[in-house]
């Protein structure tokens, strides 16, 4: 079966290390590679046993091997006897590569160019991985063997993700988080909306004494919210600052745009320009596409477009927006673990709104008592569905992508949860009859307890609560 190229990298960017669960060797294959690994030039010496020295004053081979999104071509490579091998690396990916072999080496190719280097290949074998965060866990690792050595090579210690299944515990020294604001902007003036996102690379407290390396868009997980109304023009210039490691890109959901256009990433030090005119209502998510799209998705690159009617929404009393996402936890200070979010049954650390947990149960959001309150709402995921329900209400105004549920409905229809797969957004309305505590929750309640909890206060916030919902 050969799969065109565009459509592999397609599925790649989408997150996925094979395809269709395919191995990556035989995704390899789909692409016309060659199964039995590079062309090996030999000294044409016999082949030393295991426990022969190995000398490094020659190069006795030649190796190539290319990279693409995500994996190596060849995966796994044997040769005839150990020694210092001459390597080319070619990089057919749309995204920087490297190759790290198990002893440092490190050859690194931007798209669609080639380096060159040494390596050093001992009796037992080595293994090598594109040791970028995330690419040797989405399929980019493999090994070179001695003909007549061991079977099963080590590979390099950067394919092992550090903290994969590490149970991480607070520290109590790390800093205090930061409190996302969940107000709602106001919608933007004009017709065209000339907007700078600058990616940031860096640490952040996510829950009390737990911090994670995160990418983000603006400096903020979520990115900023945007919002403006059908009609209008955006053009947003993406800055990946030259201070940064990775190449990273961004979706916005809200366009059409053809995705090898805009989509495209940028390395350190690049920008791009991306231009759309919002032509469709609704909540929609923004997001890094970046293989693996999953990895960057976690690590805290998503963020809010609210597109209005061109007539705009009706006034309310209150507006807040909020974002459903989860925490994958690598090591302490580490990179989130790819890993734990790429498993078939996800299992999060947290979930969280607006990417901090319990931050809106420790500090809950004031409203007065019989006013009216708007929440956009939007599931970041990557992986969990969302069942947005808040206690003590009933929401009356509804719009989930698209479909309307209206206050003036004749027969008084009302909703009580709103849900959300990734990628979804709603725009739900509601009142507080009463002073008091109105918690904010999934109503998948194995979620709540990690993170997913956050509090409305109406009025004073009432008498202190006596029993659960």
């Amino acid at each position: 079966m050969m799969i065109p190229r565009p459509l592999l990298l397609f599925l790649a960017f989408c997150g996925g290390g094979a395809l269709f669960g395919m191995p990556l060797v035989l995704a390899a294959l789909a692409l016309g590679g060659n199964p039995s690994g590079p062309t090996a030039a030999h000294s044409g010496s016999p082949a030393p046993s295991a426990s022969q020295g190995v000398s490094t004053d020659e190069i006795v081979g030649e190796l190539t091997f290319r990279a693409f999104d995500l994996g190596f071509e060849p995966a796994n490579v044997e040769v005839e006897q150990p020694g210092r091998y001459a390597v080319t690396f070619v990089n057919d990916g749309e995204i920087l590569h490297n190759i790290t072999f198990a002893d440092g080496t490190v050859i690194e190719a931007e798209a669609g160019e080639s380096a060159e280097g040494e390596v050093t290949v001992p009796a037992e074998g080595i293994g090598y991985v594109c040791s970028i965060p995330g690419h040797a866990d989405g399929g980019m690792s493999g090994s070179i063997a001695v003909a007549g050595g061991y079977t099963e090579v080590p590979h390099s210690g950067a394919s092992q993700e550090p903290g994969a299944n590490a149970s991480i515990e607070p520290d109590p020294e790390a800093p205090e988080y930061t409190l996302h604001d969940p107000a709602a902007p106001p919608r933007a003036s004009g017709r065209v909306h000339d907007l700078e996102l600058s990616i940031t690379e860096r640490e952040m407290t996510v829950a009390a004494g737990i911090v994670q390396t995160v990418w983000t868009f603006g400096d903020t997980v979520p990115g900023p919210v945007l919002r403006v109304k059908v009609g209008d023009t955006v053009r947003v210039t993406l800055r990946n600052p030259d201070t940064n490691k990775l190449p990273h890109s961004i979706d916005f959901h809200a366009s059409l745009v053809a995705w090898n256009d805009e989509m495209r990433s940028i390395n350190p030090g690049e920008e791009l320009v991306y231009v759309f005119e919002a032509k469709y209502a609704g909540v929609f998510m923004y997001h890094c596409g970046t293989t693996p799209a999953l990895h960057h998705i976690a690590s805290g690159m998503f963020g809010m477009i609210i597109v209005e009617p061109e007539g705009g929404l009706a006034p309310v009393d209150h507006e807040f927006a909020l974002v459903q996402s989860e925490w994958y936890l690598g090591e302490q200070a580490g990179f989130v673990s790819l890993a734990k979010a790429s498993a078939a049954a996800p299992a999060p650390e947290y979930v969280v709104w607006n990417a901090v947990a319990n931050q809106y149960a420790e500090h809950p959001i004031e409203v007065p008592v019989g006013e009216t309150v708007r929440v956009f709402v939007l599931n970041a995921g990557p992986s969990i569905d969302s069942s947005f329900h808040v206690v003590g209400t009933v929401f009356d105004e509804v719009i989930r992508e698209g479909v309307q549920l209206r206050r003036s409905n004749p027969d008084r229809w009302g909703s009580q949860a709103v849900d959300l797969s990734p990628a979804q957004g709603a725009i739900v309305e509601m009142h507080f009859d009463e002073d008091g505590l109105y918690p904010i929750v999934t109503h998948a309640f194995n979620f709540v307890g990690r993170g997913a909890l956050g509090l409305f206060q109406a009025g004073d916030g009432g008498p202190a609560p006596s029993g659960g919902h």
